[in-house]
């Protein structure tokens, strides 16, 4: 079995796979202070409540946004596991990277590009929502050719309510009503941030495809896509699990999994 890990800004997802196959996954908050210790005891509570044994993992692949994170997740794969840990992107990718500074290209994006292409034919456009939003193009041939980062939903609703005096906090949800005219200042700080956001995403899409020129599948991940995708129709493929499934399928290449 293999233990994939995606360290992301926000959060640390932690999943059991068998072949490409999740059969379990837990998520805990990002803190690269958190020792390899630390993270054994709260999986190996985890593990038992799923009756897995720590001598089923035979492997483990981390992808990480996080430098910080890296000693400890080695410590724990050593230690806990007997695995020695690998790290996405480390001997290259599998894939080309057809940008000005490849090394400067998050773990992530290229995980998601390899999981996407080898999924759909065609030319691509991966959306993640994570705590910063990227929009990441891959070609018909597979190659990463650049992309765009824009700043997460959160993130923008974060900077609105700390540099306010008088706005409440308010959590994003499902609006409920395509109207756009607020009836109060909770609904209309939702609108503008939802449906905002939503119109970002349809306008730099929009023009993405333009410049690709040709058909190009947009397939969206992360935690809010499946909200997202509700109140548009740009996404043509949903997929929660793109890191880890591309976590699996480097393991595979590399003959880990």
């Amino acid at each position: 079995m293999l233990l994939a890990v995606d360290v992301g800004n926000t959060n640390v997802v932690f999943a059991l796979m068998e072949g490409r196959r999740i059969r379990t996954r837990w998520r805990i908050a990002t803190d690269p202070r958190r020792t390899g210790d630390e993270y054994a005891v709260w999986l190996a509570q985890l593990m038992a409540m799923e009756g897995i044994e720590r001598a089923e993992v035979k492997a483990m692949i981390v992808s990480t946004v996080v430098p910080r994170a890296r000693h400890n997740l080695e410590v724990l794969g050593e230690k806990y596991f007997g695995v020695t840990p690998s790290f996405a992107g480390e001997g290259g990718w599998s894939i080309a990277i057809d940008v000005d500074e490849p090394h400067t290209l998050g773990a992530d994006r290229a995980v998601n590009a390899i999981a996407a292409h080898a999924r759909h034919p065609g030319d691509l456009i991966v959306i993640d929502f994570g705590t910063a939003t990227t929009f990441d193009v891959v070609d018909f041939n597979g190659t990463y050719k650049g992309g765009i980062i824009a700043p997460g939903i959160n993130l923008s609703l974060d900077a609105l309510v700390n540099n306010t005096a008088k706005l409440p906090r308010i959590a994003i949800e499902d609006p409920h009503s395509d109207s756009v005219i607020g009836r109060n200042t909770e609904e209309q700080m939702l609108i503008g941030v939802f449906w905002g956001y939503v119109a970002m995403m349809e306008g730099l899409i929009a023009r993405l495809r333009v410049e690709i020129g040709r058909p190009a599948m947009v397939v969206a991940t992360g935690g809010l896509s499946i909200l997202f995708d509700k109140h548009t129709e740009i996404f043509d493929y949903v997929d929660a699990d793109l890191t880890l499934e591309g976590l699996a399928i480097i393991a595979e290449q590399a003959g880990t999994a």
